[in-house]
């Protein structure tokens, strides 16, 4: 009896657990409702319904985006002979200097995502052949967000169950990122609205904060394990 209860506590906690990691670094390098302000800005000429479908297909195509990267990303990486804790000192870094970048200068960070989407100011007829590049790669899921995707994807544990577990959990994380996006971009009005240039800057600074901790978090979990290994 104690040892399905254990088995129960497990199965449950694992996903959970994984979620937990997953939501916070995807919604810090997504930062949806950033992303909103300059969808709302880059679409002003389209009308509502427009940017609504617009809005579907970005949240599609960024889920598909996620979801390769984390389940495939570190045995692409892992073909060419790149180890997975070489892989998390890289990506940590990788995020890191993302992070502080967007904590230091989040103004220069958001003129940068808007230049990415300029394509989109230019009157294109056909806002669909813009869903996914740019709006989706690289406005929206663009390098940081996969560089967090396949370090998360590094983070699986060993075993066929505990692998699956981790995948579940993470994999409802993007999930639930891109109902964020979706609704983000949807109401992109109304947020710029009530959000402001304040706003929108006290929302990039928390995300970048939040963000930097997650990217040393990562760092460590590739280097302990690489220092512990050297001094055996």
């Amino acid at each position: 009896m104690g040892d399905r209860q254990a088995l129960s506590v497990i199965d449950l906690s694992a996903p959970i657990q994984a979620f937990l990691l997953a939501f916070p670094a995807l919604f810090s390098i997504v930062n949806p409702l950033g992303g909103a302000i300059i969808f709302n800005e880059v679409t002003a000429a389209q009308t509502h319904l427009e940017r609504v479908a617009l809005a579907r297909r970005v949240a599609w195509y960024s889920t598909l985006v996620m979801l390769v990267t984390l389940l495939a990303g570190s045995y692409i990486l892992s073909f060419f002979g790149i180890s997975l804790n070489a892989l998390r000192i890289a990506g940590g870094i990788v995020v890191s200097v993302s992070a502080y970048g967007m904590l230091s200068a989040p103004e220069a960070q958001t003129n940068r995502q808007q230049a990415d989407a300029a394509p989109v100011q230019r009157g294109a007829a056909d806002l669909a052949g813009y869903a996914f590049f740019p709006l989706t790669l690289p406005f929206t899921t663009g390098p940081g967000t996969i560089a967090v995707t396949v370090s998360l994807g590094t983070e699986r544990p060993d075993g066929l169950l505990p692998s699956g577990l981790f995948f579940t959990g993470a994999a409802a994380a993007v999930l639930a990122m891109a109902v964020l996006i979706w609704a983000s971009y949807t109401t992109a009005d109304r947020l710029a609205a009530a959000l402001g240039t304040v706003g929108r800057q006290a929302v990039s600074r928390l995300a970048a904060f939040l963000l930097l901790g997650i990217g040393v978090q990562i760092v460590l979990s590739g280097l302990v394990p690489v220092l512990h290994a050297a001094m055996q």
